[in-house]
């Protein structure tokens, strides 16, 4: 027997006593469509969660970043009314289009000439921002639960 038979006999042993449930295939399915080829990954590297205790304005944001390809992204995560506030800055600096990727669509945005955007009323949920460069070029931060 071959690794690959074995490989299909565990595989059809696992299938038959715990099947992978739909909608865990078809999240699965909807990730690998939403890669984007060419886009520079930046990974998170650092991450604070709010205090606990509220701020006199309200609720802390949480803060992230992300780097690579040269590229640092800086983000700030507030809840808000409706849904939460997405703002950060690009660095260095570009004048680039923002989306925010989420599993059932996009919303989107711009940097302004320091780099800096806001994007409000995003539901809660997976999201991945999306910086698309005035080269050409782009970058894709990791994803993270709002």
């Amino acid at each position: 027997m071959t690794d690959a038979e074995l490989l299909e006999l565990v595989s059809a042993a696992f299938r038959t006593v715990e099947p992978v449930p739909e909608a865990v295939s078809a999240a699965a399915r909807a990730a690998f469509g939403r890669r984007v080829p060419g886009a520079v990954p930046a990974r998170l590297v650092s991450e604070t969660d709010p205090p606990v205790t509220a701020t006199l304005r309200g609720p802390a944001p949480r803060l992230l970043t992300f780097e690579g390809g040269g590229r640092t992204v800086e983000v700030e995560l507030t809840p808000a009314e409706r849904g939460f506030e997405i703002a950060g800055r690009l660095l260095p600096p570009a004048d680039a289009r923002v989306r925010v990727r989420r599993t059932d669509g996009e919303i989107t945005g711009r940097t302004g000439s320091g780099g800096r955007f806001v994007v409000e009323e995003v539901p809660p949920g997976p999201v991945s921002l999306l910086f698309l460069l005035p080269d050409g070029s782009s970058v894709v931060t990791g994803w993270v639960r709002l």
